[in-house]
C-alpha cells in the first residue's frame, strides 16, 4: 500500500449552482490537505481522507464569499473544515471508479458516493516526486447539509438552486509504502 500526500498547491475542489434559476454560479476551495492510501493492485483496500477549510472559498466576488462564510451557509465560525473519509472504493473500468464515504459540511454528516478518475503515476522532473493524479465528480443537495438559506422568486422558484455540483482535482505525492 503507497501513502500518498494531497498536495495543496495542485489541488481543488469547485463547484456549481444555479442563480435565479438561469445562471450557474462557480466557486473553489483552494485549501485542501489531506492523505491517500492507494493500492494498485487490490484498489478495495484504498482509502481517502481529505479536509478542505472552508473559509477558503472564493467565487470571485467578495461580497458574495462574505455571505457565503456567515450563518446562512457555511458559517465557518462554527465550522471551520469541511471532512471526507472514504467507506467503500468500487472499479467501475480502466483507471476509474467509484468512491463512497462519509462527507461532513456545516456540522453534518452525509454518505456520498462520487465518481473518480484517476492517472498516473508519474515522476515528476522537478524533484523526482511520484504523483497521482485523481478528480472526482458528485452532486449533493445542500439543504442535507443544514445550508437551507434561499430567497423566493416571483416566479415560483428559488434564488440559489438546492443541488451543488462538485468536481474535486486532486494531485497527490508518494509519501511512503511500497
Amino acid at each position: 500500500m503507497a501513502r500518498y500526500t494531497i498536495d495543496p498547491d495542485h489541488s481543488v475542489a469547485a463547484f456549481s449552482v444555479r442563480h435565479l434559476a438561469i445562471a450557474n454560479i462557480r466557486g473553489q476551495f483552494n485549501k485542501l490537505s489531506g492523505v491517500i492510501n492507494f493500492d494498485r493492485d487490490n484498489i478495495f483496500r484504498s482509502s481517502v481522507e481529505a479536509e478542505i477549510d472552508a473559509a477558503g472559498i472564493t467565487t470571485g466576488v467578495k461580497k458574495r464569499d462574505a455571505h457565503l462564510l456567515s450563518p446562512d451557509f457555511f458559517d465557518v465560525e462554527k465550522y471551520p473544515k469541511i471532512t471526507f473519509k472514504s467507506t467503500k472504493i468500487e472499479v467501475t473500468g480502466d483507471n476509474q471508479g467509484k468512491v463512497t464515504g462519509d462527507l461532513t459540511i456545516h456540522g453534518i454528516t452525509r454518505s456520498v458516493t462520487m465518481d473518480v478518475k484517476y492517472s498516473g503515476p508519474v515522476k515528476s522532473p522537478l524533484g523526482g516526486e511520484i504523483s497521482l493524479g485523481f478528480t472526482a465528480t458528485t452532486s449533493i443537495n445542500r439543504e442535507d447539509f443544514g445550508m437551507t438559506w434561499n430567497v423566493p422568486l416571483d416566479n415560483g422558484g428559488i434564488m440559489v438552486d438546492k443541488d451543488v455540483q462538485i468536481t474535486i482535482d486532486i494531485e497527490a505525492d508518494l509519501t511512503g509504502g511500497n
